[in-house]
């Protein structure tokens, strides 16, 4: 099953580098470029010029360049010794303070087909290309996967809490409220407790599935180069892992943008919707998402469908079995998510957006923020939006085990991870 060990942690030296709020970024793939000069006119140490360059004829060729220079100047140093790496993010969602904690660490990476690492979205190959050329230039992992685990008795939250009780070794809070704290654990029988933990657990990707996948093309390619044997560095990949039972967990729902169709017609949408939804008008947005969430706790799949103006109407699927009958090679796992209902009835049959068309975003984009999905339309960016309740972990555990994926941009899990508190290199 899982094989996951300590590591020799890559991370900043603050007396050299700068205060640790200056030098930590969220993940590229949600960072402007306004944010990214803004993080570098704060400290041009920010960890934002090796995980997202964009400088130089040949930028991969720059982050290089630029980690070399570091570590030769003492702004990176290595942990002296092996180390797990505890990480807590306290943040605010839904009105209430939570926080989540885990464990950083290297994950041996495993093909799919194994059935040890389980993913559950579809990727998008522009994203991959992007980061392996990374990797194939600085190896090394500057921000980790996000993983999930099953541990009914919590043996490893419980042990932890224990190694963190102490006071953290690194913590910050940052301009969205969310407090990171990290711990670093070099006690060797607390360090093979852990792992052992491990031996017979699956991982579920919770977020980083293009980073999954490049990890194995990375590994794949330092072995066709010779660079490489099984057993390596490059076999193992900086990963969060999380109990998927902790009561931190946060997912938020994914909402969906459509636009640039030819042609959109509202009434005859709505026509079409009636042979599978009971539709229901409103005029007033206040309480969409208590709507939907109340719908949801009914055990209903149901969706908000935004057409401007404070206007929207309610579409509640009116029996779920038809799903078996459009869907009969997927499980019941898949066949029954929000999302695949929303698109097989919609997306797919009304609006004739196909699985190719959501991949390349021509007509369809997201968001996780409710007031832009309505904004979207009201503003013209949008035809119109679709507002969506947020997909279940347990949804997630059970598609995954079923070895199926659900469609693109199905989860969001709040909030991100940090990245530059501590790095993986594959020496």
């Amino acid at each position: 099953m899982a094989q996951i060990k300590a590591f020799k942690g890559l991370r900043f030296d603050t007396n050299t580098a700068g205060c640790i709020k200056s030098i930590c970024c969220p993940p590229y793939d949600i960072i402007s470029e306004a944010q990214r000069l803004q993080y570098l006119a704060e400290n041009e140490n920010n960890i934002i010029r090796l995980e997202l360059p964009k400088e130089g004829e040949n930028p991969y060729a720059t982050a290089c360049e630029v980690l070399k220079m570091w570590e030769d100047k003492g702004i990176l140093i290595r942990e002296a010794e092996d180390a797990l790496y505890i990480y807590e993010e306290e943040f605010t969602a839904y009105g209430e303070r939570k926080s989540i904690k885990g464990l950083i660490c290297r994950l041996k990476v495993e093909e799919f087909s194994k059935g040890v690492v389980l993913p559950h979205e579809f990727t998008l190959s522009k994203a991959k290309e992007d980061r392996l050329n990374l990797m194939k230039a600085t190896n090394c992992n500057f921000s980790q996967i996000y993983g999930l685990y099953m541990d009914e008795e919590h043996t490893s939250l419980s042990t932890i809490d224990a190694l963190s009780e102490r006071e953290c070794d690194l913590s910050f809070t940052d301009d969205d409220n969310i407090t990171h704290r990290l711990w670093i654990v070099t006690d060797k029988d607390a360090i093979e407790k852990l792992c052992a933990d491990f031996d017979d657990r699956k991982i579920y990707i919770a977020d980083g599935h293009h980073r999954y996948e490049t990890a194995l093309n990375y590994r794949n390619w330092c072995r066709e180069k010779g660079i490489a044997k099984e057993g390596d560095a490059c076999d193992y990949q900086m990963i969060f892992l999380c109990d998927m039972g902790h009561p931190g967990l946060v997912v938020f729902p994914t909402h969906r943008l459509v636009r640039d169709l030819e042609t959109f017609d509202k009434a005859e949408v709505l026509a079409k919707c009636e042979a599978y939804f009971d539709v229901e008008k409103y005029t007033d947005t206040e309480n969409m998402e208590k709507i939907l969430a109340d719908k949801d706790k009914q055990g209903k799949k149901a969706f908000g469908f935004y057409t401007g103006k404070g206007e929207w109407y309610l579409l509640t699927l009116k029996d779920i079995s038809v799903m078996n009958e459009l869907l009969p090679e997927l499980s019941k796992a898949s066949r029954s998510l929000d999302v695949t209902v929303l698109h097989t009835l919609i997306l797919e049959q009304i609006f004739g957006i196909d699985k190719e068309n959501m991949a390349q975003q021509i007509n369809l984009t997201y968001t996780k923020f409710f007031e832009e999905a309505l904004c979207a339309v009201d503003e013209g960016v949008a035809q119109c939006s679709f507002v969506l309740n947020p997909t279940k972990v347990e949804e997630i555990r059970d598609v995954a085990s079923e070895g199926e994926k659900m469609p693109q941009k199905s989860t969001y899990f709040y909030p991100k991870m940090i990245t530059g508190m501590v790095m993986n290199k594959l020496d």
